[in-house]
């Protein structure tokens, strides 16, 4: 036997779900059509009745189940007063007339009694097994959704399978072994999954790391706030040496500028007495 194939399947689902379309208006075609038939044209029917034939919906069919219910009860007592006045009218009226003695009436009571019972069982058994139609009912409702939407994906299937083995063979095509500078990304499956491990691993460590250093951050910047305020001081104190190392230099250069011109101004006097002496003494 040929294994089956998504194009089989879905050839197999819509063969069978081609000839049954379930849906509620399809299912509610016979009971209309006889609803149809029985009723007297130039009767008046239903506002209910008739709105929810005419777009049949789950909620539409319960209130019209709901309306039949309650106009049977009425019908059904309206026709048991009816019956019962005709009877006692016949009774009265009938020749000789019908006289009912008290042993028929404690038997026509058994009997109603017997029947009234007989009535209830059928009636709890109908209950059961309207309860149970209506659980199966949303059960297979529930399944034939859900087979709609599978089948739809399933259609979808075959075009994502032929995406996919495309492009595998595009992979396939283009990272042989070898052909990639990497040899990381050449690596079989079973390394590549090893390699994996130990790069989480790597990774959980750094995160560990990171994470002592992170709540280490508060105390060093509690040390370097504390260490500010030291240098502080020792700033202040440094700028204070070098200004007045700098007035120092500054007094020192003004002093030593002063002793040159002096000697400056005795150089130029003696050069000038010098002069005046070899003219006076006719020295050359």
């Amino acid at each position: 036997m040929a294994p089956l194939t998504a194009e089989g399947v879905l050839a197999r689902l819509q063969a069978l779900t081609a000839d049954h379309e379930i849906n509620i208006l399809k299912l509610s075609e016979p009971i209309s059509a006889a609803i149809t038939q029985l009723q007297d044209p130039h009767q008046r029917t239903s506002d209910i009745s008739t709105s929810s034939l005419d777009a049949a919906t789950p909620s539409s069919l319960e209130a019209d189940l709901t309306h039949y219910r309650e106009l049977f009860a009425k019908l059904r007592f309206s026709y048991v007063e009816q019956v019962t006045k005709e009877k006692f009218i016949r009774a009265i009226v009938g020749d000789p007339p019908l006289i009912v003695s008290s042993q028929e009436n404690v038997d026509l009571e058994k009997e109603n009694l017997e029947a009234k019972a007989t009535l209830k069982a059928l009636k709890t058994e109908v209950a059961a097994m309207v309860t149970e139609l209506e659980e199966k009912a949303k059960d297979l409702s529930r399944k034939y959704e859900r087979i709609q939407v599978e089948t739809v994906k399933l259609e979808e299937l075959p075009g994502k399978v032929k995406e996919l083995e495309s492009a595998i063979a595009k992979l396939k095509k283009t990272q042989a072994v070898g052909s990639n500078s990497n040899p990381e990304l050449n690596l079989p499956l079973a390394k590549t999954l090893d390699l994996i491990e130990s790069r989480k691993r790597r990774k959980a460590e750094l995160d560990r790391q990171l994470e002592q250093l992170q709540s280490q951050v508060p105390r060093k910047k509690k040390e370097l706030d504390r260490l500010h305020a030291e240098l502080q001081p020792l700033e202040t104190k440094r700028q204070n040496i070098t200004a007045a190392a700098k007035e120092a230099k500054r007094r020192k250069e003004a002093a030593l500028g002063g002793i040159e011109d002096d000697l400056e101004e005795r150089g130029r006097w003696f050069r000038a007495a010098e002069s005046g002496l070899k003219e006076i003494l006719e020295i050359h």
